[in-house]
């Protein structure tokens, strides 16, 4: 596996995919610059899903999450599309993503944005 950022999301098998059980992963060192500024924000990126048939491989979403440090993004935009790339790549039956960005400007920011597969509906 290669250890360059990369958008390639890989999953693997759910060990257990006859039980409803959920994953919650944590990373707070996410990082994406600003598109109007250049600067750099900062995250905490909280993904919760509940699995149906695949897993995301840990190593797969660090380089995934890595590749958005020199892109620049609105953080409305990028919880979003991780959200809609994790969707695409695991199929689960329920995700939320949460990104809780590090004040600036004096403002804190949090985007919570959230899949059901079962309703189809989408937050």
């Amino acid at each position: 596996m290669a250890t360059a950022p990369s958008k390639n999301l890989e999953t693997f098998p759910n060990p257990k995919p006859e039980r409803d059980y959920e994953i919650n992963m944590e990373c707070p060192e996410f990082t994406c610059v600003c598109p109007r500024t250049g600067q750099p924000d900062f995250a905490t990126i909280g993904i919760r899903y509940v699995p149906a048939e695949l897993c995301v491989e840990l190593k797969s979403l660090k380089l995934y999450l890595w590749s958005y440090r020199n892109e620049g993004a609105f953080h409305e935009a990028v919880i979003n599309r991780i959200l809609d790339d994790l969707v695409r790549a695991v199929q689960p039956k329920a995700m939320t993503v949460v990104g809780d960005f590090n004040v600036r400007g004096g403002i804190h920011t949090t985007v919570t944005a959230s899949h059901d597969a079962g309703t189809r509906s989408e937050r």
